[in-house]
């Protein structure tokens, strides 16, 4: 099999990783279908915002419709406070006020006395806005380490050399992961780490975890079932990887008045 094959099969199964990571995770807008006299209109509700209000659109949606946006800080027992939909713009607009740093709001729509969400309430976590000269680099590194890993778990499978990857492997994860990520880490939210032993952060544990196998395989590497090392290292990752990017992460405790790094 050719290098270009082996590419492309990594290519494409980093990406499909990348985009089902980004779709599942708790911070990807949430779509909703509102119907309005039998029509149909398609929404993205947030559930992530920084430091400013959030304004909640509820575009294409008739002038002359009832909605209302309900809100509470979370997690509290508060009572929902409930604000009506105002038109501006040629459009509906409501705003959910900014919260302290990694503070959370749970929230739902009403329109036409229907609810949206149906099932249940949707949480928005606020952060500060981390510059694209630090996010690109850091998605683009832990990009490559899947991508990396993903071709190298092809080459031991097919029984070729692969050390050399594996080095490259683990040096993007270090920079993607431990230099890259808690910088913005700390941009967003404070803390630079709170993975082990800070915190119970998921984002950061499973970094730490995957990195610490792959650490294995290197030490390994001379091992005549190095090849076995290596192909869980790479599995393992996948599958950790796949579990749904800033769950677990840090929240404001509005008791305290402190973040918490463990939820």
């Amino acid at each position: 099999m050719k290098k270009w094959v082996y590419w492309l099969l990594a290519v494409v199964i980093t990406l499909f990783l990348s985009v089902y990571q980004r779709m599942t995770g708790p911070t990807h807008p949430k779509k909703v279908a509102i119907e309005v006299n039998g029509q149909s209109y398609k929404m993205r509700l947030p559930r992530s915002g920084v430091q400013k209000d959030e304004i909640i659109v509820l575009k294409g949606v008739p002038s002359n419709t009832n909605a209302q946006i309900h809100y509470r800080r979370y997690p509290t027992t508060d009572d929902y406070n409930t604000v009506n939909f105002q038109w501006k713009d040629g459009e509906w607009q409501a705003i959910l006020p900014v919260q302290p740093i990694a503070g959370k709001l749970q929230y739902y729509i009403t329109v036409e006395g229907k609810d949206y969400p149906g099932d249940e309430p949707l949480l928005i976590r606020f952060r500060n806005d981390v510059p694209a000269s630090i996010l690109i680099p850091h998605i683009l590194f832990m990009f490559a380490a899947m991508l990396f890993a993903v071709y190298t778990f092809l080459l031991v499978i097919t029984r070729k050399k692969y050390s050399k990857w594996l080095k490259i492997t683990i040096a993007t994860l270090f920079v993607g992961g431990f230099i890259l990520g808690p910088l913005v880490q700390h941009v967003a939210f404070g803390p630079w780490w709170t993975g082990f032993p800070y915190g119970t952060d998921l984002t950061d544990n499973k970094t730490l975890i995957s990195f610490l196998f792959f650490l294995a395989a290197l030490a390994t590497l001379k091992w005549k079932y190095n090849k076995w090392v290596v192909g869980f290292a790479v599995l393992f990752m996948i599958a950790i990887f796949s579990i749904p990017h800033s769950s677990y992460g840090s929240e404001y405790n509005y008791t305290t008045q402190q973040l918490d790094t463990a939820k």
